[in-house]
């Protein structure tokens, strides 16, 4: 959330990260995939440094300049990030990931599959939706994000106004917003903001559409561990206006 206090140095707003950056030491290999690919991969021009008049981008530069482009905010260990690169190759991914661990594995990932259509920003998906022009991404994922299960830490959830009303503003008219977790009061917060949410509209018509996963889905190990302790996973699908 946007402090009141007077911007950083570099000009950055006050935002305050509640999430994890670094977890285990990294394998060597892992630290090769970081110096040697990340880089590549990464999102240019994102971070207040490189960018300090948030000049936009266009993503599907990042590509060939014509795929549709997707998003996937908080892509975990990469695993679906990759599935979807690989089921839908005419199409160009960009995943937000602040936890360097996630990172590499996404890059150990995508080295094995070979995939060539995805991009990555390794920090605050905000720090992105500041450059990404109105109307720019065709679909969106929100997958297994950190529930925070405190009551008084519901405000740091990805489904609030402070997330939702840059995302929305990104998303072209028609978008797809698709949304999986096995946190029941994680469901019952995001369809109280989204269906209340002018931007957005639920898509579900019976009481199995969001008991079922999508046709293209891969299930992460996020949705494994809650299918072993016997969570029930949900799907929400929701159209940007």
């Amino acid at each position: 959330m946007t402090k009141s206090e007077p911007d950083r140095q570099d000009g950055a707003p006050w935002r305050n990260f509640y999430g994890r950056r670094h977890g285990k030491t990294l394998r060597p290999s892992q630290v090769g995939y970081i110096a040697e690919d990340l880089g590549k991969l990464a999102v240019p021009n994102v971070s207040w440094e490189d960018n300090p008049n948030r000049d936009p981008i266009d993503p599907s530069s990042l590509f060939d300049g014509t795929r549709p482009v997707w998003l996937e905010i908080g892509f975990g260990g990469g695993e679906h990030m990759v599935h979807q690169a690989l089921t839908h190759p005419h199409v160009g991914i960009i995943g937000c990931e602040p936890y360097i661990n996630g990172v590499a594995m996404l890059l150990g990932k995508i080295r094995a599959a070979n995939v060539h259509n995805l991009a990555i920003h390794p920090g605050d998906a905000r720090d992105l939706f500041d450059i990404l022009p109105q109307g720019s991404i065709d679909r969106a994922f929100l997958l297994y994000s950190d529930p925070w299960p405190k009551t008084r830490h519901h405000r740091r959830r990805f489904v609030n106004r402070e997330f939702l009303d840059p995302l929305a503003d990104v998303m072209k008219s028609g978008a797809i917003l698709r949304i999986a977790t096995d946190i029941e009061d994680y469901v019952r917060q995001s369809l109280q903001e989204l269906i209340h949410h002018p931007e957005f509209t639920w898509l579900a018509q019976t009481a199995d559409d969001w008991r079922k996963p999508w046709v293209d889905w891969h299930s992460t190990r996020y949705e494994q561990k809650a299918l072993r302790e016997g969570r029930t996973p949900h799907y929400l699908t929701f159209r940007r206006n």
